[in-house]
């Protein structure tokens, strides 16, 4: 696969993955049950996977690596921090009060990887 359909399965990805983090958020902040939805249980990890994988393809594709490059390191931290926020916003076991704030700051994480990515830099090329 050349650079833009790699580039294009991962954007696809992307977009379906925050979609459906979103729609689980908000069943979840509704009290709607939706850990009983096999689609919404598999489906996240299934393209979190795809994900991943066409972000390593496209390092590759284009010779740039986290930890040698600025803005890719930077990703690959607010990806870390978004996870680890993600899981306290849909946890079971998380207090209602702590929810929408860690799913909050997990969509800023979201929003800064973004930048991130369409601008190449941490800074989002402000410094």
């Amino acid at each position: 696969m050349e650079y833009v359909s790699v580039k294009t399965l991962h954007v696809t990805c992307v977009v379906v993955s925050i979609s459906l983090f979103l729609l689980r958020g908000a069943l979840q902040g509704l009290g709607r049950p939706w850990r009983n939805s096999r689609v919404l249980l598999v489906a996240p990890h299934v393209v979190d996977t795809v994900l991943l994988a066409s972000a390593l393809w496209l390092c590759w594709i284009i010779g740039q690596y986290p930890f040698v490059q600025g803005w890719l390191t930077a990703k690959v931290l607010a990806l870390v921090l978004y996870i680890l926020l993600g899981r306290v916003a849909l946890g079971r076991s998380t207090p209602a009060a702590r929810r929408w704030p860690a799913f909050a700051l997990a969509l800023l994480c979201v929003g800064y990887i973004v930048g991130v990515a369409l601008t190449h830099s941490p800074t989002w090329g402000r410094f």
